[in-house]
């Protein structure tokens, strides 16, 4: 079974160096190739990654940041088209695999534990092992009716994403959607869901992909035994965003995901996300309400629309106060 690692970077090349390290201390035999997309980064990893000599450390400099979901879209077709691997690891790159996490999977996959399945998601935890609340993988409340009626009783996040005890679990357990941290895709799940939607940028690209491969048939299951660690923050649990620009893409592209899961139910639900939307200024200091109220409505418009035109240097002016670009007429569906 031919496995390459896939990481995406910009900026963080203490975290990167540590990544790197630890994919290529995995046995040849387990991991033939450590593919890393740099994101235009400006903090030195360029000459870093042009300094190490392992063969199977392959490097993707884009000319501009394009994002997580530009630096996933852009990994994989190259993996794709110049390694054609029975499986692909993806992850950022504060974030790699424990001691043995690969080795464990590779010999998974020989024993057949993943026969039939295009998707694997590890537990992924963070340094100090609490379990790592943005990469809990989520079963979809509107395909299963009991977890619905736990989210519609005011169960929250913790009715849809796996709890604690599943991390616990000795079997694989189905899941719908899981984040782009540990997150192994198989040949036929590459050929199923295709590549991230580069156009997202960041935030929700890994939760749109993963259930576009399992609402089109893929099966994607959580495999606890196989941990991963992520050396990163979680969201506040006010859903504070920052620095302030991100708050567009963040809210768009959950709206992407939302009407993704929810089909038909979403234009009956949208009215309440929409309510609960400007609660979120009280959480931000009072000089980022303006343009936190600008992002918000401007991400409300372009996922009603479909749109993903809007250019990133556009979303920082947004942010910055300056004239609202003048919105795009193309609908992307």
């Amino acid at each position: 079974m031919n496995i390459v690692a896939l990481v995406v970077t910009y900026n963080r090349l203490a975290q990167l160096q540590r990544t790197v390290a630890a994919l290529l201390a995995c046995p040849q035999d387990v991991l033939g190739a450590v593919v890393v997309v740099d994101n235009c980064s400006t903090d030195g990893t360029s000459a870093w990654l042009a300094a190490q000599t392992d063969c199977r450390l392959r490097v993707e400099r884009l000319a501009q940041n394009r994002g997580g979901a530009g630096g996933f879209a852009h990994g994989i077709d190259i993996v794709r088209a110049q390694d054609d691997p029975d499986w692909v690891v993806v992850m950022d790159d504060d974030a790699r695999p424990l001691p043995g996490a690969l080795q464990l999977f590779h010999g998974l996959l020989q024993q057949g534990t993943f026969a039939g399945v295009e998707g694997v998601a590890a537990a992924v935890r963070h340094p100090d092992g609490q379990i790592c609340r943005m990469n809990r993988p989520t079963v979809n409340p509107f395909w299963h009716l009991p977890v619905f009626l736990r989210t519609l009783l005011g169960g929250g996040r913790a009715a849809f994403h796996l709890n604690d005890a599943a991390f616990d679990s000795a079997q694989a357990l189905p899941i719908d959607g899981a984040s782009f941290v540990g997150l192994f895709l198989s040949r036929e799940g590459l050929a199923r869901a295709g590549v991230p939607d580069a156009r997202l940028f960041l935030y929700a690209e890994d939760a749109i992909y993963t259930m576009t491969l399992t609402r089109r048939g893929g099966r994607l299951v959580f495999a606890p035994q196989i941990r991963f660690e992520h050396d990163t923050a979680s969201l506040s649990p006010g859903g504070m965003v920052m620095p302030v620009w991100k708050v567009y893409y963040y809210h768009r592209n959950r709206l992407f995901l939302y009407r993704l899961a929810a089909g038909p139910a979403f234009w009956l639900l949208l009215p309440l996300w929409l309510y609960s939307w400007p609660r979120l200024a009280r959480h931000y200091a009072p000089t980022d309400r303006p343009a936190l109220r600008r992002l918000i409505w401007r991400a409300f418009r372009d996922a009603i629309r479909g749109d993903t035109s809007l250019e990133h240097a556009a979303v920082l002016r947004l942010a910055s106060g300056e004239d609202d670009p003048r919105p795009s007429t193309r609908d992307n569906g």
